[in-house]
């Protein structure tokens, strides 16, 4: 039987959007540092790195949960990409009651170290050769080297994580938050390492989100080390990803194939 868990999941956002109404979910304005208010919690109150948002993208949100919030579990996810069940319907209703609520998070939790969104599997492509492909390659090196200087006990995994094609996308999961306090000073000690080590100054706006795109190799690659108990849960999209370099999971279906069953709380 489950029980009464302390959780709050933050909802990045960068605009006014709709926000589940349940408390477990804390709609943030993420890279709020010299915005105006949307009426959100915004990422830029204590410790924070809200200025670095356009490089960190949501995880200047995740920095700032870490450093802030003291619940028992912690989770991350986006205004428009939600952890679920398979929505039966493509209508707005129909998703939004798909959308994992803390007592379904409580029932997985009581059984699994973290919810997921779904693996997918890269179809011509390696994690490595995919992140080549499409951003620089002297970054994933180089990250490669930093893990060697920092945590070398993580080399192994690093490398053997990157050589296989399973991914898990858009840097979203729940957890302890104990786990996930582990989990960011590793990140963050990484990433911060990676900012003092390159040069990002001629990089166009995509691919100076750079530290958010590594953010999602490396959290497969701590998963993987730690051994965890994973769920994998549908990705609930509300409504398709407008970037100026086209729709994301179109992009990411052109790479992918995912996993065919559906996963439903009656199997928890």
């Amino acid at each position: 039987m489950s029980r009464d868990i302390d959780l709050k999941i933050i909802v990045a956002t960068h605009k006014k959007y709709w926000m589940p109404e349940e408390d477990t979910y804390l709609p943030l304005h993420v890279g709020k540092a010299g915005k105006e208010s949307i009426g959100f919690t915004s990422d830029a109150t204590g410790d924070n790195i809200s200025l670095k948002n356009s490089n960190y993208c949501e995880l200047t949100g995740l920095y700032w949960a870490w450093k802030n919030l003291h619940n028992e579990y912690l989770g991350l996810c986006h205004y428009r990409r939600y952890l679920g069940h398979f929505a039966i319907g493509n209508d707005d209703a129909s998703k939004k009651n798909a959308i994992f609520t803390k007592n379904d998070y409580e029932k997985i939790l009581s059984k699994y170290d973290i919810v997921l969104p779904r693996g997918g599997r890269l179809l011509d492509h390696t994690i490595k050769t995919d992140y080549e492909y499409h951003h620089k390659k002297k970054d994933f090196d180089e990250i490669r080297k930093i893990i060697s200087d920092l945590y070398p006990e993580y080399v192994k995994s690093f490398d053997v994580v990157v050589n296989q094609n399973l991914i898990y996308f858009c840097n979203m999961f729940v957890m302890n938050k104990k786990l996930a306090d582990e989990y960011c000073s590793w990140l963050f000690d990484i990433l911060f390492e990676l900012e003092r080590r390159i040069d990002i100054s001629d990089y166009d706006n995509y691919q100076a989100r750079i530290y958010g795109f590594l953010s999602e190799r490396l959290l497969n690659v701590w998963i993987y080390h730690k051994k965890l108990k994973i769920y994998e849960a549908t990705m609930i999209q509300l409504e398709d990803d407008a970037t100026n370099n086209g729709n994301i999971i179109k992009r990411v279906l052109k790479y992918c194939y995912f996993k065919m069953q559906e996963c439903f709380l009656l199997d928890v």
